[in-house]
């Protein structure tokens, strides 16, 4: 196994009933979960993933799809039919009992959907429980204990006990219980499905936020998509016992694998998922500084654009309008500089589309799209974010967006053929007077 990788699941089967192997060697032959009924219940069928180390892997599916049985497979409360289960370059599956009690203490931690808390132990003692198990003294497990309970924010209920809590602070407990353990995989099962709505928001959110602080790898499992897109690095989708898609929530999100996971996506918060440069389009109406107020307007007239991104060595300068150009020309400037507007509005690729909405609806310019370096990567039209927001496909493009008043094309044919201002004609004999040059 890769060091990349903290976990992999290889061809994991799990047939419940009189006859496994028939129903394994059936099912690897062809048949269905319902033509194999006869020797068995296959709950888990040929299913395989690897979870890189400190991600969310997600396994997702409907009550009877498989999911809970997988991850109970991941830590050896299950047995596979078939099929190994890899942690940390050990195999769980061909583990002592002793050995696999090492591994769960060392490498895997569990947060059940229904706490699980001792309710004779206080908050503290309830998430240094793990490390008491372990033989670690008791000073050290709870100055251990107290740090995690700070970081999911318990730390001022320390000597309570789980009857005085409510539900989404009883499952604070259990997962501050898993993170002082200091195992480098979570297993959650259904962690968050008891709770009311706004808490399991919440919930959902510190536990990203906890992720991205403190590393660790997370299997989760659940049967609400949303949930399932806005944790996810990566999500497997199950169903009769398979794992029928395997992917990122954008790849899962915009290109589903067949009918049944299209009709699980059509309701997600699309806005909570798409990143923006998921939606972005080619950042086709640029130009370069070097090439002047001329050489933008030129740009203008042959895409009938309104507006022009302004670059320098690929980074954003700013925005042009066409009437600044307008303007400029008319005046005989030569220099972009002088009529590029800096303060365009910019999102960074990972951006989700909920945090730019309000700025797009703030500008009638495409947002543009920028990598840390100021790159422009991209940009988001309205009409765009509109149709990745309503899954349509959009019709138009970048340039049919912001088209130019039919009024102004004519003006910028007479400007950009017209030859610059300069003084009045001077006679033949006389030497040429100096323009300033175009760009």
């Amino acid at each position: 196994m890769s060091v990349e990788h903290a976990l992999e699941a290889k061809n994991l089967f799990k047939v419940f009933g009189r006859n496994p192997k028939q129903a394994i060697a059936r099912l690897q032959a062809g048949q269905t979960r319902a033509e194999v009924a006869d020797a068995g219940t296959a709950a888990v069928i040929d299913a395989s993933f690897t979870v890189k180390r400190g991600e969310i892997f997600v396994i997702m599916g409907l009550s009877g799809s498989g999911k809970s049985t997988i991850i109970r497979m991941l830590n050896g409360l299950l047995e596979p039919s078939s099929g190994e289960v890899i942690v940390h370059g050990k195999s769980v599956t061909d583990a002592s009992a002793a050995e696999l009690r090492a591994i769960r203490r060392s490498s895997i931690s569990m947060v059940f959907q229904h706490f699980a808390l001792l309710p004779h132990r206080t908050v503290i003692d309830n998430a240094a429980y793990a490390l008491e198990i372990q033989g670690v003294a008791k000073e050290e497990r709870l100055a251990r204990a107290r740090e995690i309970l700070d970081k999911v924010g318990l730390g001022d209920r320390p000597d309570a006990f789980p009857d005085e809590l409510s539900g989404g602070m009883r499952q604070r407990v259990g997962l501050a219980r898993a993170l002082t353990a200091g195992t480098d995989i979570l297993l959650m099962d259904e962690a968050f499905s008891a709770l009311d709505p706004l808490i399991r928001r919440e919930m959902q959110e510190q536990l990203v936020e906890l992720q991205q602080e403190l590393g660790r790898t997370i299997v989760f499992i659940t049967h609400d998509l949303n949930e399932a897109m806005f944790l996810g690095d990566r999500i497997a989708v199950m169903r009769d016992g398979r794992i029928v898609q395997l992917g990122t929530p954008e790849e899962i999100l915009t290109d589903p694998a067949n009918d049944y996971v299209a009709q699980f996506v059509q309701d997600v918060d699309r806005a909570r998922v798409l990143t923006a440069s998921a939606v972005m389009e080619p950042p086709g109406l640029t130009t370069p500084i070097s090439a002047g107020v001329r050489g933008a307007l030129r740009v203008m007239r042959e895409f009938q654009a309104s507006v022009v991104f302004a670059v320098e060595n690929r980074r954003l300068v700013g925005v042009v309008t066409d009437r600044a150009v307008i303007r400029a020309v008319k005046a005989g400037q030569t220099d972009l500089r002088s009529v590029v507007d800096p303060s365009v509005l910019t999102v960074g690729p990972d951006d989700l589309l909920t945090d730019i909405v309000e700025r797009a609806v703030e500008t009638p310019v495409p947002l543009a799209v920028v990598d840390k370096n100021r790159r422009l990567i991209g940009v988001i039209p309205r009409v765009t974010l509109l149709a990745a927001l309503g899954n349509v496909p959009a019709t138009t493009r970048e340039i049919a967006i912001v088209q130019s008043p039919l009024e102004m094309v004519a003006e910028f044919t007479t400007l950009v053929d017209a030859p610059p201002p300069g003084p009045a004609p001077v006679s033949p004999t006389a030497p040429a007077a100096s323009t300033g040059g175009v760009s």
